[in-house]
């Protein structure tokens, strides 16, 4: 599980032959000088959108001012280009930041905390993690057949898709601090609910028995290679043409991962903002009904989007007159508790363990989404 910047051990500074260290501190110069170009290039572009879109939307495409179809078309163009710049900045230098992270460290750190300490670190690791649910996936295998407690992994496990530094900027522009902290707080206790829930349950016994196996393996191996005198992992010394070179490769298998559900995310957005009538939400599922926040629970299962591609959506739900709770009742299921990932953690869980889960959620959304309509005015 270490990123491919971890394949060999430099525990020891490497000496560059003269030319070689010529060759490298010239790349490091055209990298700074090209960084520099492209960062005031993206800015450039970043604050010439809103006009952009407005004029594609009115003066190419000729619709008129202020009609539905003019508002869906600059809101689709807006958000779209916003979010995509965001996306590739945002990953691009999160990546560079962590290229020399070293996932079995992080599992070891994680295991040795007491549980209390664990899930929040778990949670935390999830809400820094770029990743949507069915991406984290891969990642909650690898701890849980590392021997992390299953609390822990199911903290991350929550907390990942909902919350990522992207979700948060993002969050923060569109909708403001408030509903952002929020947010970012409701995501992390319903991870680290979760996890004290199915280490109370015990909830590990109901995994497939081939993660089982791997689990009780585990110990055994890493009994045997400390035995075997096996030298400890370190973190090599990372060049700046290794890190961009790991950051380019997240960024774009990040980016054509998530791209499609953005514009999807926008466009479902952008139909809302311009064509439902201005109070259909807040007749349909009114703060007034307690029944409207886990309908909206339910009606969020079918889709499936990351975290950036629904805050759009969550954006023009607010300003159609959706209740906040409502708002992020249905937001959040649509991002953690979709088919596709339900198919995927049906390969690893058991019916009865991944019932556990998926009621735990629904449950932990209504319930939040009651409190949110409560506490809607303290929001605005």
């Amino acid at each position: 599980m270490n990123t491919p910047l971890q394949q060999k051990c430099c525990c020891k500074n490497d000496t560059l032959q003269p030319h070689k260290a010529s060759e490298t501190r010239a790349w490091n110069l055209r990298y700074a000088a090209a960084i520099t170009a492209l960062g005031v290039v993206w800015w450039l572009v970043y604050s010439v959108i809103q006009p952009a879109a407005h004029w594609l939307a009115v003066g190419l495409m000729g619709f008129a001012p202020g009609s539905p179809i003019a508002e869906s078309v600059e809101f689709f163009f807006y958000d779209t280009a916003k979010i995509l710049l965001l996306l590739v900045a945002l990953i691009y230098a999160i990546a560079w930041a962590r290229a020399g992270l070293n996932v079995e460290r992080v599992r070891d750190y994680l295991s040795g905390k007491a549980k209390g300490v664990g899930y929040f670190l778990g949670s935390a690791f999830g809400a820094v993690t770029p990743f949507c649910s069915c991406s984290s996936i891969p990642l909650f295998l690898g701890f849980t057949t590392a021997s992390i407690p299953m609390g822990i992994t199911m903290s991350f496990l929550i907390t990942s898709p909902l919350i990522n530094e992207l979700a948060v900027v993002l969050l923060w522009g569109l909708l403001g601090w408030k509903i952002t902290v929020a947010y970012v707080v409701v995501g992390m206790i319903a991870g680290i609910i979760g996890g004290c829930l199915m280490d109370a349950i015990k909830a590990e016994r109901w995994l497939h028995p081939f993660i089982l196996e791997a689990m009780a393996n585990m110990p055994a191996q890493a009994e045997e290679a400390k035995s075997a005198g096996a030298a400890p992992v370190c973190s090599p010394r990372i060049t700046l043409r290794q890190r961009h070179d790991f950051a380019w490769s997240e960024t774009s298998t990040i980016f054509r991962r998530v791209w499609k559900w953005v514009i999807i995310g926008v466009g479902l957005g952008a139909a809302l903002h311009g064509f439902v009538p201005e109070n259909w939400f807040a007749e349909h599922l009114g703060a007034g009904e307690w029944w409207s926040v886990p309908l909206s629970v339910l009606l969020g299962i079918p889709l499936y989007s990351s975290v950036t591609g629904i805050i759009p959506v969550m954006e023009s739900l607010l300003t159609k007159g959706l209740p906040i709770g409502t708002t992020l009742a249905f937001c959040m299921s649509t991002v953690v508790v979709s088919l596709p990932e339900m198919l995927m953690l049906r390969q690893v869980m058991t019916g009865r363990l991944l019932a556990v889960f998926v009621g735990y959620l629904l449950l932990m959304f209504t319930l939040v989404g009651w409190l949110f309509n409560l506490a809607g005015s303290f929001l605005a």
